[in-house]
C-alpha cells in the first residue's frame, strides 16, 4: 500500500478514535445534576442557572460543537429543565442521538425525555416515567395520564423503565411515608426497626416504605449523620429482610468495614459477590484485603 495513502487512513482513524467529550458541556451537566440532589432547593435560582445553561447548551448545539454521545447525553440532560416544548423537543433529539451512538448508556433518558415533551404538550405519555402532584391528585403522587397502546411493555423494559404492573406498584410505593420521618419523630432506633419489622410483614397493606432500597437509604443517612451503631443495625436488619439481595451485603459490608470490623465486612463482601458475579466494588474491596 502507498505509505502516503496508509497514513492519511491512518490519520483519519487516530482523530475520530480520539473524541473528545466537550469539557464544558459535561461541567454544565454535572451541576444540572448536583444542584438537583443538594437537599434544601432555591428554585428561583436554579431556574436562573438552568436559563444560562440551556442558551450556552443550545449555542454548542447549534454551532456543531456535540461530537460524541456522552455529549447529547449531556445536552439532553440540560435541555430536559427548560420550560417549553423547543428545549423538550430537543432533549429528545439528543438522548435518542446519544444512545444510537451508545446503547450503553443510560435509555431511561430517552423514554423519560419523550413522555416529558408528551407531557408539556398535554398529550398522554406513552412509557409512563412521569408522575405529577397537584390538587387534583391530594397532594399525592401520581402517574401522569398514559396512552398503553402505543408501546409494549417489552420496550418499556429496553428503555429501562417499568412495566405498567410495576408503574401501579411503584404509585403505591412512592406515596408510602418514609421510615427517616418516623425516626425523626420518635428519636429512636429501637422503635423505627420494630416499626420496619412490622410494617414488612404487612406486606401490601404497609404504610411505611420498608422496600431494600429504603431502609437502604435509612442506613446509608445514619451513617452520613455519623451514627454508625444505628446504621449498622439498620443495615444488618436489611440483609435479614432481604438475603438473596446483592446491594445489602454490599451495604453492610461497607459499614462493617467503617466500625473496623474487617473480617466480618469482607465476609459480607463475599456474600454479596456470590449473590452477584459483577459486583466489581465487592471485588475490589476483596481483593485489596488480600494483597
Amino acid at each position: 500500500m502507498n505509505n502516503i495513502y496508509f497514513s492519511l487512513i491512518l490519520l483519519v482513524v487516530i482523530s475520530s478514535g480520539f473524541a473528545q467529550t466537550n469539557p464544558e458541556l459535561q461541567k454544565m451537566a454535572d451541576a444540572d445534576q448536583s444542584e438537583r440532589m443538594s437537599g434544601n432547593i432555591n428554585w428561583v435560582e436554579l431556574d436562573k442557572k438552568d436559563s444560562i445553561r440551556l442558551a450556552k447548551a443550545t449555542q454548542l448545539f447549534n454551532d456543531g460543537e456535540l461530537e460524541t454521545a456522552q455529549d447529547y447525553y449531556n445536552a439532553g440532560i440540560i435541555f430536559q429543565h427548560g420550560k417549553d416544548t423547543i428545549a423538550s423537543k430537543m432533549a429528545v433529539e439528543s438522548f435518542k442521538k446519544a444512545i444510537e451512538m451508545d446503547s450503553t448508556l443510560n435509555r431511561w433518558w430517552y423514554a423519560a425525555a419523550v413522555d416529558r415533551d408528551l407531557m408539556r404538550r398535554e398529550e398522554p405519555q406513552i412509557y409512563g416515567t412521569q408522575y405529577v402532584s397537584n390538587s387534583s391528585t391530594n397532594g399525592k403522587l401520581k402517574r401522569y395520564k398514559i396512552d398503553t397502546t402505543k408501546i409494549t411493555d417489552k420496550e418499556r423494559i429496553y428503555y429501562r423503565v417499568e412495566t405498567l404492573e410495576e408503574q401501579k406498584q411503584k404509585e403505591r410505593i412512592m406515596n408510602l411515608k418514609s421510615i427517616f420521618s418516623f425516626y425523626v419523630e420518635n428519636n429512636s432506633i429501637e422503635k423505627t426497626i420494630a416499626l420496619i419489622k412490622n410494617e414488612k410483614a404487612k406486606g401490601k397493606t404497609s404504610v411505611y416504605n420498608v422496600s431494600e432500597s429504603a431502609i437502604n437509604s435509612f442506613g446509608y443517612q445514619l451513617m452520613g449523620q455519623n451514627k454508625l451503631d444505628e446504621s449498622l443495625k439498620v443495615l444488618k436488619l436489611n440483609t435479614e429482610l432481604y438475603p438473596k439481595v446483592a446491594n445489602t451485603w454490599d451495604s453492610y459490608g461497607e459499614i462493617l468495614l467503617k466500625l473496623g470490623k474487617e473480617k466480618e465486612g469482607i465476609k459480607a463482601y463475599k456474600k454479596s459477590l456470590a449473590l452477584d458475579p459483577n459486583n466489581e466494588n465487592a471485588k475490589n474491596i476483596i481483593r485489596k484485603s488480600e494483597d
